[in-house]
């Protein structure tokens, strides 16, 4: 009777499990659907984190990288980054496809404390920009600041 009873219940476990498995394969797939890489679905793109001493560095030393003010008009023309483009975080899914226009960009982003820097740094990832990069606030950067438009 045991041995009937393992039988009848040992299939329908692994049928259980594999339906399991198949669901969880299934969520992980929607999950990664914003992967640069179609063949390594297990990648999930994320916005990495990046210090004023690093940051100041790659902007010496590579072409090409966007630094992203979110703030406001008036807070950036108070004192912003040299070079740094501006695109308030409040804006910044209607803006960014006609200013952003290379989605594969390094993009360093700051705000004032490094709130609204996360809030867009996770728009843009969602967005599909695969190298964003959070330098948090211009309160913590300690090199040469501007004024103006």
């Amino acid at each position: 009777m045991k041995k009937k009873l393992i039988a009848m219940v040992l299939p329908l476990l692994c049928i259980g499990i594999t339906a399991c498995s198949a669901a969880g394969n299934g969520r992980f797939q929607i999950e990664s659907k914003n992967s640069p890489s179609q063949n390594n679905p297990s990648e999930i793109l994320r916005y990495t984190d990046i210090n004023p001493q690093e940051a100041k560095k790659r902007l010496e030393s590579e072409e090409g990288i966007i630094l992203l003010d979110v703030r406001t008009q008036e807070e950036y023309e108070e004192k912003h980054i040299p070079g740094s483009l501006l695109i308030p975080v409040d804006i910044i899914e209607k803006e960014a496809p006609s200013k952003l226009t290379d989605k594969n960009a390094n993009i360093f982003v700051y705000c004032r404390s490094g709130r609204r820097s996360i809030t867009a740094s996770e728009a843009l990832v969602k967005m599909g920009y695969t190298k964003v990069y959070n330098l948090g606030g211009i309160i913590d950067w300690p090199y040469e600041t501007a004024s103006g438009k």
